[in-house]
């Protein structure tokens, strides 16, 4: 095992190099550079324009620039937003970025202890009334968009029986304790809901058939020729193999769910990481844009490496390959 883990981390660190490069080509390439941003006077003379280009380092070789933006990021120095005036990026990050987790936690929470369970029994009673009405759940889930989802959820719960608020992610600054808590559980129910919809779709139904492909394999049906007991079949052989897959999704839906959270976020005005990417796309926040894409591409790597660990522990041998 410590072998294969030192393997992937091995494997881990040029890809995170190659996702730098990617980032800084994507804000390089785009329209426009870090200055655009920046308010600037129309009537500044030219030469003032370059002095401060020159300063940015924007007139540099791109290796130059890259190499000067990745050495900043390694410290934690992401650079000054040009939008929000005086402010580090890092530190914009910082502030929002607990939101972002706060909500996709809780849309993964609810994923999970949703879409296991009724995979399983739909599983266990095909064709069943209530595998019908899961299945039908699944693909209402997957064709509805979460902007969608989200105003509905707004109308209905919101406007229509007042249970939950409508935006932000607490109710007031100067609420502490258990009334903070509930204040911040109470703004994430309808922006989670929403995030985990079509996620609960999909393992629904990955867990359905998994289970269903398993439940007809030859290692099955030879546990049940030699007097292996049901349950026994379901929890022990079935339902553990039937997770492998659902693991490898798992590690890959935690960087989905940052960048679905960027139009749940912005539908339920939720001050998360999402927001703030979108102000910094329509602001020309090129500090702001580079840091959120790194960001997001780290947590679907990081993701991916959880979920071959966890893999390599359910199936030992994947270790071995």
């Amino acid at each position: 095992m410590l072998k294969f883990l030192i393997r992937r981390i091995l494997q881990f660190i040029p890809m995170v190099f190659i996702l730098t490069v990617i980032v800084f080509l994507f804000a390089y390439l785009a329209p426009g550079d870090a200055l655009s941003g920046e308010a600037i006077d129309p009537n500044t003379p030219r030469e003032v324009i370059e002095e401060r280009r020159d300063a940015l380092g924007l007139n540099d070789p791109v290796h130059i620039q890259y190499w000067n933006w990745l050495s900043r990021a390694i410290t934690g120095d992401l650079g000054m937003s040009t939008h929000f005036t005086g402010r580090a990026v890092s530190e914009l990050i910082s502030q929002r970025l607990g939101n972002t987790f706060y909500l996709g936690a809780f849309a993964l929470f609810v994923t999970l202890i949703v879409s296991i369970p009724i995979g399983i029994y739909s599983a266990r009673k095909k064709n069943s009334p209530l595998d019908y009405a899961a299945t039908s759940f699944a693909f209402l889930g997957l064709a509805t968009p979460n902007f969608f989802a989200g105003l509905l959820g707004i109308y209905l719960f919101s406007f229509g029986l007042g249970w939950f608020p409508t935006q932000g992610s607490i109710g007031s600054a100067n609420l502490t304790g258990f009334d903070a808590f509930i204040s911040r559980i109470q703004h994430l129910v309808l922006p989670g809901l929403t995030l985990g919809l079509s996620s609960t779709a999909i393992f629904m139904r990955y867990m359905r058939s998994e289970m269903l492909d398993i439940k007809g394999s030859d290692f099955i049906r030879t546990a049940r020729a030699k007097g292996v007991g049901s349950k026994s079949v379901l929890y022990k052989h079935t339902l553990r193999n039937a997770l492998i897959p659902i693991v490898t999704l798992l590690g890959m839906e935690i960087g989905m769910l940052l960048s679905g959270a960027f139009i749940v976020e912005t539908v339920f005005n939720y001050p998360g990481i999402g927001t703030l990417f979108l102000s910094g796309m329509a602001n020309r926040d090129y500090p702001v844009i580079m840091a959120v894409n790194l960001l997001i591409g780290l947590s679907v790597l990081i993701g991916n490496l959880l979920a071959d660990i966890f893999y390599a522990v359910i199936d030992p041998r994947i270790r071995l390959d």
